[in-house]
């Protein structure tokens, strides 16, 4: 009998860096709101993938951003910021999604959070279909001169480029276990609150 192996991803981003895109992108399935609005996930969402023997578990989170200002707001923004470096801290391993159009903002907010928790995430390089090559270099390399990245993957979630190459590496991180949810689920979420 073949060993099961299984583990949670957490796919760590600012707003509208396509964590929802690619989350559906890996599952195989719509299980995440995909829109151009910011923070439309305001809880996590998981997602549910098998590879061969290997059921990775993907943790969708709240857009890591700077809080709003105005007391009521900020308190609020400041939970879904905290709920996603927690699922962070959960996870098995963190991939931290980049707009490749803007590396600074990841620079800004991404890479001093994975520093003050000592933790290294995969770096999955986003819509690198609409970044010039030299911009795309460029980009990766002040990414993986933080020091906070393992991995690099360029990618566009919304065309799947680069994606199975990703999921592929992310199976071989996952531990021996038994897998958690059933073959044939691909949420924690019931499809209407999915759809």
């Amino acid at each position: 009998m073949t060993e099961t192996r299984c583990g949670f991803v957490a796919l760590l981003g600012e707003t509208n860096a396509g964590k929802s895109t690619l989350l559906n992108q890996l599952v195989g399935e719509k299980v995440s709101i995909v829109t151009p609005k910011v923070q439309t996930t305001r809880s996590q969402v998981r997602g549910v993938a098998l590879v061969g023997e290997t059921q990775i578990v993907y943790v969708d989170t709240p857009g890591v951003f700077v809080p709003a200002a105005g007391t009521t707001q900020r308190r609020f923004d400041r939970a879904m910021i905290d709920a996603a470096w927690r699922a962070v801290a959960e996870a098995d391993v963190a991939v931290a999604l980049v707009d490749a159009r803007q590396p600074g903002r990841a620079l800004d907010n991404i890479v001093p959070g994975l520093k003050a928790a000592g933790q290294t995430a995969v770096l999955a390089l986003n819509k690198i279909d609409l970044v010039a090559r030299p911009a795309l270099l460029e980009a990766a390399a002040a990414l993986t001169d933080s020091g906070v990245f393992d991995e690099v993957f360029m990618i566009s979630a919304l065309k799947g480029d680069g994606t199975a190459d990703l999921q592929d590496h992310l199976a071989g991180r996952m531990g021996a276990g038994p897998w958690h949810y059933p073959s044939d689920q691909v949420s924690d979420l019931p499809l209407a609150l999915a759809a």
